[in-house]
């Protein structure tokens, strides 16, 4: 655990890093929303599409694997709305709540960080979970709160749903990757070169912009925040543990990726989503900050325990 520990540091050093730039406002939040933004549609899309378009869909999909996940990921749903309901909370903010209890953030930490420390293989399972985060759970927190405001479903709010889709640059990029690499086409050197390089910045810069964004959270309301962490980074990767080993026997590597996925920190997106529908965003915020901060330690811990360093 103590080895995993030191190769993960250095990814928490760098969100350490943007947190200070941050705090001391030598990153403004301006500059910190361009920088997200650069990552966002820029520097990790370049970097998924080169991963997905040097991989087949074959190499990517596994039912078993997807049905593992999605399978973990509705039960601490499930648990976390349960609790709202008995909390006799608004639908809307036991829809945020429980997006913060399962989404974790895949697509600026999770990408980079598990690519190299367990291998160019994880990124197949790391996209998957990161296409079902996007579809499935993004796709119906807007259902829930559009639809709790409106008192009904319309063709509106699944119009909303798939423009949110196709405008999503990570979405975008893996199933262009995978269309290319489905027509079998070759990736010119020099593209290639443009690919990587652009790509090479999405670790260190989606790194700084996670810690530098954790500089204007607050930490209000520690005993909820506490709650949807432990929810985050305990009962969601040990869910996902049980439907991986015990329902459907997931082949061991595969489940260490996708477990050590749902083990990662409350996804800042959950707060976008907050602040655009006006639910809760201090809740959210104060569960990105305290699960991030613990993740430190249960990141290595759950990692350590995956691969028996």
């Amino acid at each position: 655990m103590v080895a995993i520990f030191l190769k993960t540091l250095p990814f928490f050093a760098l969100i350490g890093l943007g947190y200070w730039a941050g705090r001391t406002r030598f990153f403004t939040a301006e500059a910190t929303a361009y920088l997200t933004k650069f990552v966002f549609y820029f520097a990790l899309s370049a970097m998924l599409f080169r991963f997905s378009a040097n991989l087949s869909l074959a190499e990517v999909w596994d039912a078993r694997l997807v049905a593992a996940y999605l399978w973990g990921t509705a039960f601490v749903y499930g648990i976390a709305t349960l609790v709202c309901y008995f909390r006799k909370l608004s639908i809307e903010t036991a829809a945020i709540e429980a997006q913060c209890a399962v989404i974790g953030n895949i697509g600026f930490l999770g990408v980079p960080m598990l690519v190299l420390l367990l291998g160019p293989e994880a990124i197949g399972p790391v996209m998957l979970a990161l296409a079902v985060d996007l579809i499935v759970f993004a796709s119906l927190i807007v259902i829930l709160i559009t639809g709790s405001r409106d008192g009904r479903m319309s063709v509106a709010i699944l119009r909303t749903v798939g423009l949110g889709l196709v405008k999503n640059p990570m979405i975008v990029a893996i199933t262009l990757g995978l269309l290319w690499s489905g027509l079998k086409i070759p990736i010119p050197e020099p593209m290639n070169e443009f690919l990587a390089l652009l790509g090479a910045a999405a670790t260190p810069g989606a790194l700084f912009a996670i810690g530098a964004s954790l500089a204007s959270k607050s930490a209000e309301r520690l005993s909820i925040a506490g709650w949807l962490s432990f929810c985050k980074l305990v009962l969601h990767p040990l869910f996902v543990a049980f439907a991986c080993f015990a329902l459907f026997k997931v082949e061991p590597y595969q489940a260490t990726v996708i477990i050590s996925a749902a083990a990662l920190p409350v996804a800042g997106n959950v707060y976008i989503l907050a602040q655009h529908y006006g639910v809760s965003p201090q809740r959210v915020s104060a569960a990105i900050l305290v699960s991030t901060a613990f993740s430190i330690v249960t990141v290595s811990m759950w990692i350590g325990w995956l691969t028996g360093a």
